[in-house]
């Protein structure tokens, strides 16, 4: 297909224009438990400021159901939460699919960057030889980015007058805002969960917020399992004595340890680390197992666009300068000292990005000083238009998690606030990952909720 058209929209910054084109390669499809599946690639600008300069490819996965009539019913593509995650791997009707195939035709979009996109990783960045290059190329992967993608991949599905349906998972929930804000004519509705994001917070702010959380999540589990406290104290102390090495030949710090507490922030989370920490020992030294699962919890290499740009997906003009470890400081309980050098409790840290991790995982090292380079970053566009946003017309529901470890539910029901029209549905039931371990529940919910019905 040749087709080219021009593209605008207006921002609170003037007028962001695109190019759409044809879809490249073939389509190939194929069937799951009741599910028709079929692929499809798409050809974009790197810089959609630049549309006739270097393109990438993306990636979006097509699910139906496998009844008459479910290739008529009307889209609905998924933003995977991350940043830097590719889309789920569909099994037939799995988790959250099974209620969105009733009413939809689903399109589990590849972001830029991941799964079968085209890669953005050290080994395909190698190319770009100075740190400068590759960090001027990363710039482009951010949520303003994936929303003009969006756009052009619609035009080619739906057609340039039909808009879909938008439903954002965490970071996919961001870019779903960054959507109503510049390209809403694209948007038929929003669903949004556990992905609110703070409309002009920074970086520090965020921290501030999921630092203190991340501290009641710890002491929370010591409470649960108070045997855990001694483990974890135990395993500090033998890593701030020794060189000990994961898998993969990288070193595993008493920091690095502390990294895994991401998993605090999942409905099974405290379990799976109880039991992480139940037996960690072969001998004198950590077992086999519990360091692949360790190196498996804090490793990149599946996704290194998420360390890379976790920090620039906050950032509207000013720099984040690796705002998590600078926030840090300011909450002592995270230092671990007291439980390398005392009787302290070990607490371990959320979804923060640092300096070190650059220095540490094989999948970051070549990275670092374009990560260093990003983190210092001036000028960021913004990502939001708050005044757009108050004069929304398109239907939103949004799952607010009241105890969302990963995005904070104060600045969530701030933005819910600020957008005109969006019902947020404020929730304890589920942690983070409700979209996808509900059974449905919550993606019905948010549905039932644009309809009226709830």
């Amino acid at each position: 297909m040749s087709r080219r058209e021009r593209l605008g929209g207006v921002t609170g910054q003037g007028t962001l224009s695109f190019w759409v084109t044809g879809i490249i390669g073939g389509v190939r499809t194929y069937r799951q438990p009741g599910t028709v599946v079929t692929d499809h690639h798409f050809s974009v600008p790197l810089d959609h400021g630049r549309p006739d300069g270097e393109r990438i490819s993306v990636f979006g996965r097509e699910v139906t159901a496998n009844k008459p009539g479910a290739r008529e019913l009307p889209w609905l593509v998924f933003l995977q939460g991350g940043p830097g995650f590719a889309a789920q791997r569909p099994v037939g009707r799995s988790t959250w699919l099974d209620r969105a195939l009733d009413d939809y035709r689903v399109l589990l979009l590849d972001q830029r960057g991941t799964g079968r996109s085209t890669a953005a990783t050290a080994r395909s960045l190698a190319g770009l030889r100075t740190p400068a290059a590759q960090a001027e190329y990363l710039a482009r992967f951010r949520a303003d980015s994936i929303v003009l993608d969006c756009e052009l991949v619609r035009r080619e599905l739906c057609g340039p007058d039909e808009p879909w349906t938008v439903l954002g998972q965490s970071f996919g929930g961001f870019a779903a805002v960054t959507y109503l804000s510049f390209a809403p004519h694209g948007m038929r509705e929003a669903l949004i969960a556990g992905g609110l994001p703070g409309l002009d917070t920074s970086a520090e702010d965020v921290y501030r917020l999921t630092y203190a959380t991340a501290a009641a999540r710890n002491a929370a589990h010591y409470e649960r399992y108070p045997s855990d406290a001694e483990s974890a104290r135990a395993v500090a102390g033998h890593l701030a004595a020794r060189d000990v090495r994961l898998p993969d030949g990288s070193r595993l710090t008493v920091e690095r340890f502390q990294s895994i507490g991401g998993m605090l922030g999942t409905s099974v989370g405290t379990h799976e680390l109880h039991y992480l920490l139940e037996d960690p020992w072969d001998g004198s030294g950590l077992s086999d197992a519990f360091l692949a699962d360790v190196a498996g919890r804090t490793g990149f290499a599946r996704a290194p666009l998420y360390a890379v740009l976790h920090e620039a997906c906050y950032a509207q003009g000013a720099a984040t300068r690796w705002a998590a470890q600078r926030v840090r400081a300011e909450f002592p309980a995270f230092d671990p000292g007291a439980a390398v050098d005392g009787d302290g409790p070990l607490y371990f840290t959320g979804e923060m990005i640092y300096p070190w991790m650059c220095d540490l995982d094989p999948a970051l090292a070549p990275l670092r000083e374009a990560a260093h380079l990003l983190a210092e970053r001036d000028g960021w566009p913004p990502l939001y238009d708050p005044a757009r946003l108050a004069a929304n017309e398109v239907p939103v529901a949004a799952a607010v998690y009241h105890d969302d470890l990963y995005v904070p539910a104060p600045l969530s029901l701030r933005t819910a606030a600020a957008v005109r029209g969006l019902r947020a549905w404020v929730t304890n039931e589920w942690e983070h990952e409700g979209l996808r371990v509900s059974g449905g529940k919550v993606l019905a919910r948010l549905i039932a909720m644009n309809k009226g019905d709830a």
